[in-house]
């Protein structure tokens, strides 16, 4: 008996070890996080272990285990008609509120869920809520499109099928099938998804046979660049759940198909040092010491390497391809971006990317508002749901509903 009791206190401590994890004293629902991400962790070690078996591939396993816990939950949509469709190719998802009485045309958001490019889905419950309670509090029509995931498709697929299913949607007869109002639409992401929107918009808004335009963009602290690992956020944030840095490296590598022997080498800035002719002429465009305020610089310094590997852009060119990396995009495009809100937060190594977004759009006489948060993580706007109920998760997604309410 006495063993037992050794042995169980000896569990016990080991879990209490595992779950742990020192963080900000800001962080809302500290326990609940260090829970979450224990989750995390060990079903992606158990998918990563899968895949070195070769039995499938990890992200392959880990979105299935996602969907799986996702059919536990049960979200109501009685006011809100949701119907699936196909935009020129790709599956998107619509959320309708009931028409009301002497109203003509409708406001809409075209929502791009995040994920790493990989995971989740605009029919899971997290962004089904989410798209849901947008349609309701806006009185809004929601297109939240359902793009390929990696590894079935790989940059540029998930650009392409967010541009199709947008500019299909922006048809004039198809917004009047929804009865949308053409001059009230934004286009709308979060993380990898708030990648493809500003993306997208970028994209389109070099179009010039288009006739209809997003009158605003709204991105959910958003991935915008690959090109340095080591900007402020990324080295405070650097083990912070949900998205530590080396997550968010391996993203980038399953994304552009790449190698994971370049993980170390991307991860201390090599496939931008200064002797790789092909990043230097972004440089400039991405330079977090004045673009950032000094409340976020802080005491870190630049990490750029005089001598690294050309050879990592010469086999995943991506990494400087402006459809992935919105933030590298160049001055000329940033000027014809529309009305702007980036939602950041403290506690997330993205938080850097949407700042000096946020800071060169603003340079370029776009108007822009952002929205950060000192006590939030990264993902948190969609953890609103039991058992995933996060105050961060209704604080976020309220503040970005009031700014979309007020400006679109």
């Amino acid at each position: 008996m006495r063993a037992a009791w050794v042995l169980l206190m000896a569990l016990v401590a080991l879990s209490a070890y595992y779950v742990y994890l020192p963080l900000p004293g800001t962080v809302s629902d500290p326990w609940k996080l260090m829970l979450l991400d224990a989750t995390f962790r060990a079903v992606q070690q158990t998918c990563h272990l899968i895949h070195y078996l070769k039995l499938s591939h990890h992200l392959i396993v880990l979105n299935y285990l996602i969907c799986t816990f996702d059919k536990l939950k049960s979200v109501s949509s009685e006011d809100i008609n949701i119907t699936d469709a196909v935009f020129d190719g790709v599956e998107v998802r619509v959320f309708e509120p009931p028409a009301k009485r002497d109203e003509k045309l409708k406001r809409s958001v075209v929502y791009i869920h995040g994920g790493g490019w990989a995971l989740a889905s605009a029919r899971t419950s997290l962004y089904n809520n989410l798209c849901r309670i947008m349609a309701e509090s806006l009185n809004a029509v929601i297109v939240s499109v359902e793009y390929r995931l990696v590894p079935e498709v790989c940059f540029p697929e998930q650009f392409h099928d967010a541009l199709r299913a947008t500019k299909h949607f922006l048809q004039p007869d198809i917004l009047a099938e929804y009865s949308v109002d053409p001059n009230r639409i934004a286009i709308s992401g979060d993380s990898a998804g708030g990648n493809l929107a500003a993306a997208v918009c970028q994209q389109l808004s070099k179009d010039e046979h288009l006739t209809i335009r997003p009158k605003l963009q709204a991105l959910i602290y958003p991935v915008l660049q690959a090109f340095d690992f080591n900007t402020p956020s990324y080295q405070q944030n650097m083990n912070m759940p949900v998205l530590p840095r080396y997550v968010m490296i391996n993203y980038w590598i399953d994304y552009f198909n790449g190698n994971y022997d370049f993980a170390h080498s991307l991860l201390i800035n090599n496939h931008t040092a200064l002797d790789v002719g092909q990043a230097l002429s972004f440089r400039g465009r991405l330079n977090w010491t004045s673009l950032l305020p000094s409340s976020f610089k802080k005491n870190y310094k630049p990490v750029i390497q005089t001598t690294g590997k050309a050879e990592i852009i010469q086999e995943i060119p991506a990494l400087l391809d402006v459809r992935a990396v919105p933030l590298l995009a160049e001055n000329e495009i940033l000027q014809l971006q529309p009305k702007t809100y980036i939602l950041t937060c403290e506690n997330d190594v993205l938080r850097d990317d949407g700042v000096m977004y946020a800071k060169r759009l603003e340079k370029a006489g776009v108007e822009v508002t952002l929205d950060h948060f000192d006590d939030c993580f990264h993902g948190c706007m969609i953890f609103t749901i039991w058992p995933t109920d996060f105050s961060a998760g209704v604080q976020t997604r309220n503040s970005y509903i009031k700014w979309l309410d007020e400006n679109l």
